[in-house]
Formats: C-alpha cells, sequence, structure tokens
C-alpha cells in the first residue's frame, strides 16, 4: 500500500497563509497539513509516498526534508512529482501526471489541503473492499462534491453542484477526498478514463469527475466509507482555518476556542451546547414553515425602518408604539441606551455582563447577593439606593445567573418607591416568560409604563422565543423622549425583514408560545429534581430556562467543563471568573429538552460523582 497526495494547487483564497508558503504548509493548532498528513501514514505503516508538486515546490520539498528523516519516517520514503504548470491546470492533471505510479500499488490518495484523524486511513487499510471513496453524512457547512450510497454502501451517483438539491441532503455524503483504489482499478479502469477524459475535456478539469463517469457506468465498482463528520476538515479560506482549529484543539485550547465563538455552532453539529439560552419548544414547525416560505422574498427585498418596527412590536406586547423600539438583539439595545446613562448605578451581582460593561460613564453601586445563596429582595434593592443614593437600578428578573426571582407585588412597590426618589429603575424581563405559570408576569404594559416613566424595560426575543439567528430584542419607557432617541443611536436598517416578517407573524402563534413557556416550567422542575440527586452538586431554585449549580466536592467547575468537552463533546458554562465566582465551583446549565436534559444528568453523574 502506497499514499499519493496532490499539493500541487496555488490556494489562493487562504491569502497571506499562502503567500509564501504552499496550502498544505498552512499550520493548524502549530502543526501544518503535511505533516498531519504523513504523521498519519506513518502511524498506518505506509512505506512509500508520492507527492505531486507545483507552487512553491522548492519551499514544500525542503521543508518536509527539514521536517521528516529516517527515523521519523521509520522506513516510509517520499519522492516527488513536478506539474510545472499548476498554475493552468486543475488536479485532473496533476493526478494523471501520477498515472504511472497509481498503477503500480494498491494507493491511498488524498488532497492536500485535510486535516484528518489517523483513523480514517486505518479504517481504508482494514476495509477488505479494494475500492474506496471517505463519505462523511452531508452538514450543512460542507461544500463541494457529494454521493449518494445504497445499502451496502455501493456509490449510486456522484452530485456536482449543478445537480445539488438543498432539500434532499438527507441522502447525501460528502466526499472527503481520501479514497483507496487498488492496482487492478487504476490500472484497468480509472487511468483509462483519466486519460480519455483529460483528452475530451482539457486539463482544467476535477479528478472526481472521472469517478461520476464510473458510477453512472457500474455501481459496484466504488463504495463509500462513511466517517463522522468531526473526524476530517478542509480547509480552503481563513475561516475554514479557524474552525479546523477549533475543532482538532485539544483540552483546554479547545475549550478556549469554543467559548471565544460566542456561538456559531452549527458549524460543530456534533456539539451538545448546554452554555447559551434559548427556547426549545418554541417556534413551532409550522411558524418555521411560514418563514421558509417566504424565504426568496424577504432575502431579495428591504426590511421596514424603526417607525414600523415599533408598530409589529407595539402590537405584539400591546403597547403605543411611541413608547417601544426594536433592536438587533437586546445587546444592542443595552448598549444604545446604557452607554448614555449617567450617575450612580446599583447594580446586583453576579449578572450578564454586558451591562456592565456598557455603563461607561457610571459609578457601580456593586450589590453582593452570594452571601444570601444568590437571592435578594425588592427591600434589599430599596436599601441600597437609599444608602448610596444612586441614580438607576438595574435588575434582571429572573437574574442571570442565579435564576433568582422578584415576584410581581415587591416589583411594583420597588417602583413606586424609586419614582418617589426620581430613580430610574432598567428592568430586564427576558427570561420571565419562563417562570412558574402563577408567578409568570410582565412589566409590558401601557398602564405600568404610563404611571412609572422612571421604568425602562429590556426585553430578549432571541432567547425566550427560541430565535436566537434573528436577533431581536425591545426596549420600552413611558418616557418617549429615551425611546426616539434609542431609535436614532440605531441604524435605520437594524433589523433584517425575516426578524421583521417573523414579529409580523407572531401573533397568530402567541397561545403556541405560552404553552411552550409552561413546557419550560415543567422540564425545569424535572430538571432541578434529577439534578440534586447527584451527590456533591448543589442545586440552587431558578425561575429562567437554566440552573446554577454549586460543585461540592473534589471536582472543580473548570475541570469539569474540560471533562465534558474532551469526553462528551458537551459545552456547559463555567462561571468561573465571574465576579461573585472567584472559586471554580459554579457552573451554570441551560434548561434544554428531556432528551437533552436525561444527557447532561447522566454525564454530571459520571464526571461529578
Amino acid at each position: 500500500m502506497q499514499a499519493l497526495m496532490l499539493a500541487a494547487g496555488m490556494g489562493k483564497r487562504l491569502g497571506r497563509y499562502t503567500k509564501n508558503a504552499t496550502k498544505c504548509m498552512v499550520p493548524v493548532n502549530g502543526k501544518t497539513l503535511i505533516e498531519y498528513a504523513i504523521e498519519a501514514l506513518v502511524k498506518n505503516n505506509i512505506k512509500k509516498m508520492i507527492i505531486v508538486v507545483g507552487y512553491k515546490s522548492d519551499v514544500l520539498i525542503d521543508f518536509i526534508h527539514s521536517k521528516f528523516n529516517k527515523d521519523n519516517l521509520k522506513g516510509m520514503e517520499i519522492s516527488f512529482i513536478e506539474n510545472k504548470v499548476y498554475d493552468k491546470t486543475n488536479n485532473i492533471y496533476s493526478l494523471f501526471m501520477a498515472a504511472d505510479e497509481l498503477c503500480k500499488d494498491d494507493t491511498i490518495l488524498l488532497e492536500s489541503d485535510l486535516i484528518f484523524k489517523p483513523e480514517i486511513i486505518t479504517k481504508l487499510i482494514k476495509s477488505k473492499d479494494p475500492n474506496l471513496a471517505v463519505v462523511s453524512h452531508f452538514e450543512s457547512w460542507m461544500d463541494g462534491t457529494c454521493t449518494l450510497l445504497d445499502e451496502n454502501n455501493n456509490i449510486t451517483g456522484i452530485l456536482d453542484k449543478a445537480h445539488f438539491n438543498w432539500f434532499e441532503t438527507e441522502d447525501y455524503y460528502k466526499t472527503v477526498n481520501i479514497y483507496k483504489f487498488s492496482k487492478d482499478f487504476s490500472k484497468n479502469y480509472y487511468v483509462p478514463f483519466l486519460e480519455a477524459y483529460q483528452k475530451a475535456f482539457g486539463k482544467n478539469e476535477y479528478y472526481e469527475q472521472v469517478l461520476k463517469v464510473l458510477s453512472f457506468l457500474s455501481a459496484s465498482t466504488l463504495k463509500g466509507l462513511p466517517v463522522p463528520g468531526d473526524d476530517w476538515y478542509e480547509i480552503d479560506d481563513p475561516a475554514d482555518l479557524a474552525i479546523a482549529e477549533t475543532r482538532f484543539a485539544k483540552g483546554k485550547t479547545k475549550l478556549k476556542l469554543l467559548q471565544k465563538n460566542y456561538g456559531g455552532y452549527w458549524r460543530f453539529p456534533q456539539l451538545k451546547d448546554y452554555c447559551y439560552l434559548v427556547n426549545p419548544y418554541f417556534p413551532p414547525q409550522q411558524m418555521m414553515n411560514e418563514l421558509q416560505a417566504s424565504f426568496n422574498t424577504l432575502l431579495t427585498q428591504y426590511p421596514s425602518g424603526a417607525a414600523q418596527m415599533s408598530l409589529l412590536a407595539g402590537k405584539i406586547f400591546n403597547l403605543l408604539p411611541e413608547n417601544i423600539a426594536v433592536g438587533n438583539g437586546a445587546a444592542e439595545l443595552i448598549s444604545s441606551y446604557c452607554e448614555g446613562l449617567e450617575g450612580k448605578v446599583a447594580v446586583p451581582y453576579p449578572t450578564f455582563n454586558e451591562y456592565p460593561a456598557r455603563f461607561k460613564n457610571c459609578e457601580l453601586v456593586e450589590i453582593d447577593t452570594s452571601k444570601n445563596n444568590f437571592t435578594y429582595t425588592a427591600d434589599d434593592i430599596l436599601s441600597v439606593v437609599k444608602k448610596e443614593k444612586v441614580q438607576s437600578v438595574l435588575l434582571i428578573n429572573p437574574d442571570n445567573p442565579s435564576g433568582s426571582f422578584i415576584d410581581i407585588k415587591s416589583i411594583l412597590k420597588l417602583l413606586k418607591e424609586l419614582k418617589s426618589l426620581d430613580v430610574k429603575l432598567i428592568f430586564d424581563e427576558s427570561f420571565i416568560d419562563f417562570a412558574d405559570k402563577e408567578l409568570r408576569y410582565t412589566l409590558l404594559n401601557q398602564d405600568i409604563l404610563n404611571e412609572y416613566p422612571n421604568l425602562v424595560i429590556i426585553k430578549s426575543i432571541s432567547k425566550s422565543y427560541g430565535v436566537p439567528g434573528l436577533r431581536l430584542g425591545v426596549i420600552a419607557s413611558g418616557e418617549v423622549e429615551s425611546i426616539n432617541k434609542i431609535k436614532k443611536i440605531n441604524s435605520i436598517w437594524n433589523i433584517n425583514s425575516f426578524a421583521e416578517y417573523y414579529l409580523q407573524i407572531y401573533e397568530k402563534y402567541n397561545k403556541t408560545y405560552s404553552a411552550a413557556c409552561d413546557s419550560i416550567a415543567e422540564e425545569r422542575a424535572h430538571f432541578i429534581k434529577e439534578l440534586s440527586k447527584i451527590k456533591h452538586l448543589k442545586v440552587y431554585p431558578s425561575q429562567a430556562n437554566f440552573v446554577l449549580c454549586k460543585l461540592t466536592g473534589k471536582t472543580k467547575s473548570d475541570e469539569l467543563a474540560l471533562k465534558l468537552i474532551e469526553k462528551s463533546n458537551i459545552l456547559i458554562k463555567d462561571l468561573t471568573g465571574k465576579k461573585c465566582f472567584d472559586k471554580p465551583e459554579y457552573i451554570r446549565l441551560a434548561i434544554k429538552s428531556r432528551e437533552d436534559n436525561d444527557i447532561i444528568v447522566e454525564a454530571l453523574k459520571s464526571f461529578v460523582e
């Protein structure tokens, strides 16, 4: 068994990374792609490797000689074939240049822009099937040639981009661009067809086209070898490189890179996210179908401006449009409002860090709630207001990350007292819809806004309504000037057409939304009950869609987060370093569906107990 790598391309899309080096010399977590590939082949006892070089061939050859010798190659010989017209040809010509070598032995063919686990080569070698294409079940991040497999993994069709159908991807398997060809297959089938295809269509084509022809002629010629999507990654541009570094990082580095992304985890389908907070029971499928039905129109049309958005949001919450503004997520509104605030602001800690980060012109008066199990009352707030003579109060209810909750009677009493003291209340009710049904309320009420001009309400629609990808939030106040100021600060098209349409159609699904919130409350009770059974885990009461937990045994929160990502591909919120969480003892867990919650409970039993 030998290996043949195609490494003649210029890798233009990688920009500065390939200015003075080849594509396979791009480093991923401190090691180049060519090093990963050669080490994988050596590990699998491949004794001969042929590399077709072209662009910066001398640089690549020198690099390989500098990194590998007889000792670390363990007997594997590396030879080179140069494609001098690499800038005028494509990989079909590079492969044809190595046709004679291809016919000498069974061959593993691979491209140079891949990072992959060595186990893929192991599976190829061990398989009794002589001719294989490594494939992965299609995932949304993938791009390029796809195949169709029958029940015996025979490749029955190879699809190029022109014949790709997004509505049939459940049946698609993406080619990884790693193959195993028998000597007989190369000599009697592949090379003759390669030569004929090249003569007919030229040298600027792709070798996959020949495989497409062969699969059309005979479904049993080539089989697929399915591997998981997280076992490999193709690197074509800097964005791919960043994703590959995260996928193939280990330990603390991987955890840090995932946390640094702040989302975008659809690129990592195998990851189970218990860190970011979203409603798993809403929107319903019918609503998503309605959004999809208008996709083409929404994609190609401009959204409305702020005035129309206020009308839509006002309709949902039964508020006058002059009292409400819509933001690109609550984060935009927090920034727009809080950065213009001055004076002293009372902030119960721990809290959502986005608020303190935006109080740039304010003096923070910190209220430490950790001494009372992260709970506090309206009277506690009022006491600090009077003592410190603050101008504003931040109150997230339920609080993040504690889940602590203050009932409406206490809040209205506090509002009345603050009004008499001329103190603003910034009330974030992003999680309030998840409270138990008998406790659930909202301050987004026209009468309340009219009575308390000192009240400013911020609500994230992304979190509670299950659409974080749409980026929606609202801010409301009886003080019309404040709302007008927000509308002027934010850009005229801060909300896209998909988000606008969501606001337009929401009212038809408001009963479904209420039922979804009931489901969260019910699931939270079950989740807390199961978590409370785990030894060395203290679970705090919560009225949100997350739960604060304290590790009371030997396992520390940073150690737990690391074990979960390494062993179970589970991401949690480790609160270490956040104010009031100086010791590595606290974690926050998002509440998801029953199935997902059972997964995290079992994982915690394994690692905590």
